[in-house]
């Protein structure tokens, strides 16, 4: 059985704290920590809103590959 897609994001690049996290499988809260703390993904500011462009997202993502774990 397939997911549906989320209407309200087709074609809109832009996502809520809930749908980045969602996307890169993390908690809402670990984003909003990163937000503060630092070394999360770019985020921007729509007036008060806080969204994650999905382009950020993944360069964000692609940062972090790795082949080994010795690669810290």
């Amino acid at each position: 059985m397939t997911e549906e897609p989320d209407i309200s994001t087709l074609g809109n690049p832009f996502r809520t704290t809930k749908e980045a996290a969602a996307f890169l499988k993390l908690k809402p809260n670990t984003l909003e920590k990163m937000r503060v703390y630092g070394g999360g993904p770019i985020y921007r500011k729509h007036g008060r809103h806080v969204r994650y462009h999905i382009d950020d997202l993944n360069a964000w993502s692609d940062l972090r590959k790795k082949d080994s774990t010795s690669d810290d």
